[in-house]
């Protein structure tokens, strides 16, 4: 026997698994994955995690091969996002700031949710977890006034959802540059960018990216802050 790390994984009670159960043998035949269902979710990305760079002997003390802490923390980003069978919003980053419900409608739902579920058309399935800025009433208010259904969501259950994958995609891409980002603004950039190029990929209409993890999950910014609409439906 050897030591190995830990899986990581939620804190999941009897309950939750009750839960979980439940929802996986009511979808274990669903056949709405098409480009009605939009999977979201916010994910914190630090720099303190970009700890590895790629260089020739002798170039260890080399600037671009330098990672600059902070022993107060290194900075972190947050960012929004979803994905379906035909298309994928927007990386919304957000700036400094906790997500509060007013925030989640105002800067999430109102401006990219809305237009993405006026585009699907009838049908649209909004897909969310059970945090409190997406359960708030003003929230359910929102949706409920603008005519989006949202999913019913088991608790703790973070891994049924596939953007999960792209999040795991988007680290492990960051994490393989050549030079780290050095800097929140930096490592916001590289977010945005490595997101444009995971989900417009050619293979992404068929087997890529998004339809891909969508498919194998169930079978089993701006760099600046803006709210501006964009999504693409291919």
């Amino acid at each position: 026997m050897r030591a190995r790390r830990p899986q990581v994984g939620v804190v999941l009670t009897a309950q939750h698994r009750a839960g979980r159960l439940a929802f996986a043998r009511e979808h274990q035949d669903w056949q709405i994955l098409t480009g009605a269902l939009l999977f979201t979710d916010e994910s914190r990305f630090t720099l303190s995690t970009c700890d590895r760079v790629w260089r020739r002997r002798g170039e260890r003390s080399a600037a671009c091969n330098i990672l600059q802490h902070d022993r107060f923390g290194g900075g972190s980003v947050m960012v929004w996002g979803g994905i379906s069978l035909g298309g994928r919003t927007a990386l919304h980053v957000l700036a400094r700031g906790s997500l509060a419900a007013i925030r989640y409608r105002d800067e999430i739902l109102r401006p990219l949710v809305r237009p993405y579920a006026g585009a699907v058309g009838p049908g649209f399935l909004l897909m969310q977890d059970n945090a409190r800025p997406h359960v708030a009433g003003v929230c359910q208010q929102f949706l409920q006034e603008e005519g989006i259904d949202a999913m019913d969501w088991p608790a703790r259950s973070p891994d049924l959802n596939p953007i999960e994958h792209i999040w795991d995609i988007m680290s492990r891409s960051i994490h393989q540059r050549h030079v780290a980002p050095q800097t929140v603004q930096e490592l916001a950039d590289a977010l945005v960018q490595v997101w444009e190029e995971i989900l417009r990929r050619p293979s992404a209409t068929s087997s890529g990216a998004c339809p891909g993890v969508v498919g194998r999950s169930y079978r089993h910014v701006e760099a600046k802050h803006t709210t501006e609409p964009h999504f693409d439906l291919f």
